[in-house]
């Protein structure tokens, strides 16, 4: 996590220097305000985000993670998991909390991947968007062929976790 922050900041760094040598100050500024203007709209979101991964975590008893979505939990933590990361709401910024949660309370590699890429690929919440955008036929097309992939990818990632360190 710490490297990743580097990472973007010295990433912001970049296109702050490049908006500058483009625009000069005028430009620099304008990025300022654009990205006061994205955290003022994420901030709350992000704040009710962290609040409910801390609460889960610490009501999320440790035992019925492990029961129901660690590794020995075999199919039905991955059916879970894909359930579960299709009716998660907000995407990313609310799954990937939820993830980090469930990773510390002991839900398997296969799991976590599998609720993550359902998360990604199968979210319920962004069909009807779809189709209004382009349609039925294609709305259901991407829904059944990417169907078996959370599945796919959790038992993949759970086969390759055999293999790594720890």
């Amino acid at each position: 996590m710490k490297w990743a922050a580097i990472g973007m900041a010295g990433l912001a760094v970049v296109l702050g220097a490049l908006a500058w040598n483009r625009g000069g100050s005028a430009l620099f500024v304008d990025g300022l305000r654009a990205s006061g203007r994205s955290g003022a709209r994420l901030l709350p979101l992000l704040a009710v985000v962290f609040l409910l991964a801390g609460f889960a975590e610490v009501l999320l008893p440790r035992e019925l993670v492990a029961r129901w979505l660690s590794e020995r939990s075999g199919i039905r933590g991955l059916v879970i998991a894909m359930i579960l990361g299709a009716l998660t709401p907000g995407g990313g910024p609310v799954g990937l909390p939820l993830a980090a949660t469930l990773m510390r309370q002991g839900a398997g590699i296969g799991v976590l991947v599998t609720y993550l890429t359902s998360m990604s690929l199968l979210s319920f919440v962004r069909i009807p968007l779809e189709l209004g955008t382009y349609g039925a036929r294609l709305t259901a097309l991407r829904v059944a062929s990417s169907l078996p992939l959370p599945f796919l990818a959790g038992w993949i990632a759970q086969w390759m976790a055999r293999f790594s360190p720890r």
